[in-house]
């Protein structure tokens, strides 16, 4: 050890930002287990490190008693004396046990300690950074894959992309550039781990922001999406300002905002719809191109039932119940889809029924004025 290493800690400190203070602790700690390895002294020891020469020194510490028991951890009090004669039973007192080899050792574990502090300050660095980008989207590089992940370098760290997180059907080749959604990042005995993905539903939120400067003021409001990606998506949309159209806004001339979205996520469909907040205006845009009839609340649980003209079903329920199934994600309803002449035989079932129902009333009443006349006669005579 000498005056190089501590201007090796003062760069460390400078370049890194890791606390000089904090090195020498490690270290010193560092350099009592290789004194206890290499030496095999199991006594309590200290480690004493010089930052003005840079030297190393190792004490022995032990306690002052009557009777020494164990010469490793005590000194008899006449020994102590000899040393200081202020020294008293249940002191405890240094002597200095540096090997002469010792500084060789002392660097070689003061490399490995900074290196390890420096790769764990490198480790705290990134993940403090992308910590940051949680729950927003960067663009990346596209590097390699295995049966697991597809590995997307973000510049400073690797992220991945598992199964799960792609667009079913969408190919990554190596150096492809991809905009990928952050949704977890990790700090692991391996380093920071970070997530990405393609299929969330807020890397959408997060394509509009970028693509649409009102959506990203504030000034319209995506309330909600429903995705299945690389398919079709819904995007629910408000504006408080009335002299804003939300929807119109979010498609942009010709559609070239809403494009520029579709064509990152390779050709998946787009829905924008304006929120409403009447449930059933909001059912109705939701299950857009579809018209709608009517839509019929069920009081006792979140879920309704619309009614669509009998051509426009297969429209409204969509390809494999897509569209209604997205619409239903959107509004948070439960949908089911009736056609309008099954509801109008519903209805005059019920019609037909209530009739029924009334006549059986009145039929009941006759018979009741008939009996009650009679038995009135009967007491007459």
């Amino acid at each position: 050890m000498n005056k190089e290493m501590l201007g090796a800690l003062d760069a460390l400190e400078r370049e890194k930002g890791i606390s000089k203070a904090i090195v020498i602790e490690a270290l010193e700690a560092a350099m009592i287990s290789a004194y206890k390895r290499h030496y095999g002294q199991a006594q309590n020891v200290e480690v004493e490190f010089d930052e003005k020469k840079g030297d190393v020194h190792i004490f022995s510490v032990k306690e002052v008693t009557e009777e020494v028991m164990d010469s490793q951890l005590e000194v008899s009090l006449k020994e102590a004396q000899k040393v200081n004669q202020a020294y008293e039973i249940g002191d405890m007192i240094r002597f200095e046990v540096t090997p002469k080899d010792f500084g060789r050792i002392a660097a070689q574990t003061a490399k490995q300690v900074i290196l390890q502090r420096v790769r764990e300050a490198e480790r705290s660095i990134i993940y403090n950074e992308f910590s940051a980008y949680e729950n927003e989207i960067m663009q990346g590089i596209v590097e390699r894959q295995d049966n697991r992940y597809i590995y997307v370098n973000l510049g400073k760290i690797e992220a991945v992309l598992s199964k799960h997180d792609q667009i079913p059907n969408e190919v990554y080749q190596p150096h492809d550039r991809i905009k990928v959604y952050i949704h977890k990042v990790e700090n692991t005995s391996k380093g920071p781990q970070v997530y990405v993905s393609r299929s969330h539903p807020d890397l959408l939120k997060r394509l509009f922001e970028q693509e649409i400067p009102e959506v990203y003021d504030g000034e319209v409001e995506i309330v909600s999406i429903a995705r299945e990606a690389g398919d079709r998506a819904k995007v629910a949309v408000r504006s408080e300002n009335k002299d804003i159209d939300p929807v119109g806004t979010c498609v942009g001339p010709k559609g070239q905002r809403v494009q520029a979205i579709v064509n990152e996520l390779k050709g998946e469909n787009m829905d924008i719809v304006e929120w409403d907040e009447d449930p059933a205006v909001f059912i109705s845009n939701a299950l857009n191109p579809a018209q709608v009839v009517d839509v019929i609340f069920d009081e006792t649980q979140r879920a309704c039932t619309v009614v669509v003209p009998d051509f426009q079903l297969s429209l409204a329920i969509g390809k494999r119940g897509q569209n209604a199934r997205l619409a239903a994600k959107l509004t948070g309803f439960k949908i089911d889809i009736k056609p309008e002449s099954e509801m109008e035989a519903l209805e005059t079932e019920e019609d037909v029924a209530d009739l029924e129902t009334e006549g059986n009333d009145i039929l009941e009443e006759v018979i009741e004025e008939a009996v009650i006349t009679e038995e009135v006669e009967e007491t007459k005579e």
